[in-house]
């Protein structure tokens, strides 16, 4: 659940303050990327959506993971967002927190951190257009797509200065919403943040006029076949007995991989649109992964920043954290004995982390700070 994400944005008419970021070449593949075929077959792993997965760790402790949110399979609340409904939910007073899931999760991934942020801030919790509960819309998905919904989040339905807090997708999600509205997101928060840097980018190869072969021949072939494929691995996918399979795979430590989280993922599976949704992520959103780069959000970044690692991830080892702590001074890095969700895995680490971090750093902005956990 780690890339960069770009494809067009036609259907969506841009805000004032979008961030611009310029465009990257395509990079080489290494131990910290998940390439567009990687990501269809490992990295939606984490969420439920693959046909792929590795044994859990032999070593891996049970652990209890607190207060939970309630599962409610209608949903909390709904809002209105160019059309269509985007699910949020929303508990606690005080300092606003916006958290934001990863790639194919939803609201319900955060069910061990929303109750316990709650008893000190108002935490709300999005789902990202095309997954969870909101709508599963038929549009060429962006990864500004993302970026404008929750910028428009926080202005509609927050209305406060507000700490965003993203896993995976949801972490470049995060950054670039810092970036695009600075006067309200004051600190930002990362669990194993999908993104890129330029420096891992590679020379474009020049685009070859297409012949008419390939145009009117190839192309569509090719599709068919996609779509054949992809519709077989979607079905095969969202099958709970799998979801179940490939959530053991992807947690170090499986004892939170029960019936809440299966059923939070099997049930958005179950929409009419769910799986021409995927397809369109599959073919078009990840096509292009190199558009956005982290240092191009980051050098735009002015707001404290927090980095919450999983060290046991396979596919965002620690390594690309020291390296966004490095770029971006104003940083605390706490690293986790967790995989790619640390937040679901290790919840009591990941609330204590950040609620320090959220009472002496944005509250009291302080020197960085390097935490084991």
């Amino acid at each position: 659940m780690s890339a960069s994400f770009a494809v067009r944005t036609e259907l969506f008419s841009p805000l004032s303050k979008r961030p611009t970021f310029p465009a990257q070449a395509r990079r080489p593949r290494n131990k910290c990327e998940i390439s567009r075929r990687g990501f269809a077959v490992r990295g939606i792993v984490a969420s439920g959506v693959s046909v792929m997965g590795t044994p859990p760790s032999a070593a891996s402790q049970p652990i209890q993971g607190g207060e939970r949110l309630a599962f409610k399979p209608e949903g909390y609340n709904f809002w209105e967002w160019r059309g269509h409904k985007i699910h949020y939910v929303v508990q606690g007073e005080g300092l606003p927190l916006v958290l934001i899931h990863g790639f194919g999760a939803s609201v319900f991934h955060w069910r061990y951190n929303i109750p316990e942020l709650a008893k000190k801030y108002k935490v709300y919790a999005l789902d990202l257009l095309g997954f969870g509960w909101s709508d599963k819309a038929l549009i060429e998905y962006d990864a500004m797509v993302w970026t404008d919904q929750v910028i428009d989040f926080i202005k509609e339905v927050v209305k406060e200065p507000t700490v965003v807090v993203g896993n995976s997708l949801g972490g470049f999600t995060a950054l670039s919403v810092a970036v695009g509205l600075p006067e309200q997101v004051t600190g930002v928060a990362l669990l194993n943040s999908a993104g890129q840097f330029a420096s891992e980018s590679r020379k474009q190869e020049e685009e070859v006029e297409e012949s008419v072969l390939t145009k009117f021949v190839v192309k569509p072939l090719k599709e068919v076949f996609q779509r054949v494929v992809l519709g077989f691995l979607f079905w095969q996918a969202k099958q709970p007995s799998r979801i179940e399979s490939v959530l053991k795979s992807v947690y170090v430590n499986a004892a939170n991989v029960d019936d809440y989280l299966v059923e939070s993922i099997s049930k958005p599976a179950t929409d009419p649109n769910a799986g021409e949704v995927y397809y369109r992520l599959m073919t078009r959103f990840l096509t292009n992964q190199s558009r956005y780069t982290l240092d191009s959000v980051l050098s735009k970044m002015t707001c404290p920043l927090l980095l919450l690692w999983g060290d046991l991830d396979p596919w965002v080892g620690p390594a690309k954290a020291e390296k966004i702590k490095a770029f971006y001074s104003n940083s605390s890095l706490v690293h986790l004995q967790a995989g790619h969700c640390p937040h679901d895995e290790v919840p009591e680490a990941v609330n204590v982390a950040l609620l320090d971090w959220l009472s002496n750093v944005v509250s009291k902005p302080s020197s960085p700070e390097l935490s084991e956990v």
